[in-house]
């Protein structure tokens, strides 16, 4: 095999603010190998082309070919205004990229964009008046702000119309989710991939062929983070097969790392050489020894090869690269200028994750937690915890800030460990370094009002964490390790040093009844009301198979359905819950209320309200309407 030249690609969809960090991190740590490696975000990519004015023109051709009485509403609209979207669509991309900042004075004017139903959410901030319905998100000033949330709509609109028109798969943040989030046969995916290609498809295909010819790599690594990226990623090496057939392809990231452990199809492998599993360094130095003659097939590591037209996991256990000796994460290549600002929800907190190029680190490796019961904790990147100095961690950052110019960063901790953040802090105050950080965490009591300014002053502007289901019954039972009374006062104590706090709840947890459920939407507001918490999402609870709940459900009172053989993807498992409750007119309501919540509607309603007209007999919360109250008052 010649000298190895490692393309990593981000396929669609991850985020269009900031690169998904799996191929900054390869690339960084090859380079520090001396190994020829570059990074491409197919992505950022698919959507910049399909969002100019060649693309809107290839979007119209395909409504041009439907019958008007199978066109959408958005779609038809989308046609009759066309010429104001095709003059619009360079303007609004260019503005959301900060190119031409200008441009928002027009787009504020609410003449400029055509506007469709998304636009409709804005009724719901009309003043008796009939006044602007964002003044009071953004005041008389705040011109910036409110023209990208009006130029997200524009472009949630047309993404509207390529799902209707296009591709019924197609959207910002994910595609084609469904054909494999937990599928357990490949037949799904296989058939998608044996059809005709449409837009969406030929352009991924045109994007990446153009990319392997600039780059001239001997091997491509494609990373799929989440089920909603693995079609494309299918798709991205059926095109690269097909025109360059002695490149080697090979499969990671978190969806493999956590869907595919099991694993047997060997149709995966007529798209994919090699699929590796866990950290990628050591199965990628092993499998470039490989492919270089140094080693021999049987030697690979976490690794998955066909052999016979029969998969083979081939394991020879070596120790992992040590979470100090990784490197650092690289960004060279990747077109930074040109990733998308935007603001899709009127809320301070929740606006982090669309909104600005932020430089993704890891504070350590792993969970120093590793006990909730309803998370992955069997899995490498929770249980194998391993860290790094402070030192090592702020040379990282200013070699970073030196490479991209931008100081903003998001710590992607599982959860970021309180002891190593307080020397992290102090390292970058020692340094004098001025930097804005935000990252999850436990709400754990370490986390003191003292060691929560500290933070701040280091540049903390905001930390999301998990409350879960805001029950101190469920919580034991799902071994967080806090109580409520300690949330609030840690949430608190974040809010008075000037951090943003964002929590994670959910519903639908095992023994949860409709009691808990009103009780935890109580909290819930007590702990918006006193200013604890300023952003939240409930998420339904998956059983998945690696975690204590999956592996041990007796001890939680359910009994889980049986799987039907796998041959592909494996992580959710069905089950039986003897409340038979409805979680899915529960999540309505709780999805509703926390909407309303985070932009400062209802948090002195009864939490009743929001569960009327969707289930019968709402019990009466047996909260205090002061309990977060006098938590607070009381010392911790």
């Amino acid at each position: 095999m010649p000298t190895p030249r490692v393309l990593s690609v981000i396929p669609p969809m991850t985020q269009l603010n900031t690169p998904y960090p799996s191929t900054a991190y390869i690339t960084g740590f090859l380079r520090s190998r001396n190994i020829d490696a570059v990074q491409e975000d197919l992505a950022l990519a698919l959507v910049l082309r399909l969002f100019s004015k060649q693309g809107l023109l290839e979007v119209k051709n395909c409504i041009e070919t439907l019958p008007v009485r199978h066109r959408s509403y958005q779609v038809q609209a989308f046609y009759e205004q066309f010429d104001l979207y095709l003059a619009t669509i360079g303007p609004a991309i260019a503005f959301l990229q900060g190119r031409d900042s200008t441009v928002g004075h027009r787009i504020c004017s609410r003449q400029f964009l055509p506007e469709g139903s998304r636009f409709e959410s804005l009724d719901v901030y009309v003043d008796d008046e009939g006044g602007d319905p964002l003044a009071w998100a953004f005041g008389a000033l705040g011109m910036q702000d409110r023209a990208r949330h009006l130029a997200t709509l524009y472009l949630n609109d047309i993404s509207d119309v390529l799902r209707d028109a296009v591709d019924p798969r197609f959207e910002f943040v994910r595609y084609a989710e469904s054909l494999a989030s937990s599928q357990p046969s490949f037949d799904p995916l296989a058939k998608a991939l044996s059809e005709p290609l449409n837009l969406v498809d030929a352009t991924l295909l045109e994007l990446t062929l153009a990319s392997v010819k600039k780059h001239q790599p001997t091997i491509v690594l494609v990373s799929v983070p989440f089920p909603g990226a693995v079609y494309a990623a299918f798709r991205i090496a059926q095109a690269i097969k097909a025109e360059f057939p002695d490149i080697v392809l090979a499969l990671g990231g978190g969806f493999v790392n956590t869907e595919l452990r099991e694993m047997s199809d060997p149709r995966v492998f007529d798209y994919f050489d090699y699929v590796t599993l866990d950290d990628g360094e050591r199965p990628l130095l092993a499998l470039l020894d490989h492919l270089a003659g140094k080693r021999s097939q049987q030697r690979l590591v976490r690794t998955f090869v066909r052999n016979d037209g029969l998969v083979k996991y081939i394991n020879f256990v070596e120790p992992d690269i040590a979470f100090a000796e990784v490197g650092t994460p690289t960004w060279d290549g990747l077109p930074i200028d040109r990733y998308l600002s935007l603001l899709d929800m009127l809320n301070p907190m929740h606006r982090l994750w669309s909104d600005g190029r932020w430089n993704k680190l890891t504070v350590a490796h792993g969970c120093y937690w590793k006990k909730c019961s309803f998370c992955d904790v069997s899995l490498d990147y929770i249980s194998r915890y391993d860290g790094a100095s402070a030192a090592t961690l702020v040379d990282r950052i200013e070699e970073i800030i030196l490479e991209t110019g931008q100081t903003g960063f998001h710590f992607v901790d599982e959860a970021a460990p309180p002891k190593t953040l307080k020397t992290l802090a102090a390292e970058l105050q020692k340094r004098n370094l001025a930097i804005s950080w935000w990252g999850n965490i436990r709400f754990e009591k370490s986390f003191s009002p003292e060691l929560c300014q500290s933070l701040a002053d280091s540049g903390c502007i905001a930390i999301s964490g998990g409350l879960e289901v805001a029950s101190d019954r469920l919580l034991t039972l799902m071994k967080k390790g806090v109580s409520i009374d300690q949330v609030a006062r840690v949430t608190r104590s974040f809010t008075d040093a000037g951090i943003l706090v964002h929590a994670y709840l959910m519903y639908g947890f095992p023994t949860q009844t409709v009691q808990d459920t009103v009780d935890a939407l109580e909290y819930v507001r007590q702990l918006f009301a006193e200013g604890c918490i300023q952003s939240g999402f409930f998420h339904r609870f998956a059983c998945t198979v690696h975690s204590p709940v999956g592996q041990k459900p007796e001890e939680y009172g359910i009994e889980l359905l049986p799987l039907p053989e796998v041959t592909f993807a494996k992580n959710d498992v069905g089950f039986i819950d003897p409340t038979g409750v409805d979680h899915d007119a529960l999540g309505v309501a709780l999805n509703k209320a926390l909407y309303n919540y985070m932009h400062g509607i209802g948090l002195d309603d009864d939490v009743r309200v929001w569960f009327s007209g969707l289930i019968q007999k709402v019990p009466r919360t047996t909260v205090p309407r002061n309990k977060i109250a006098r938590a607070l008052a009381a010392k911790g």
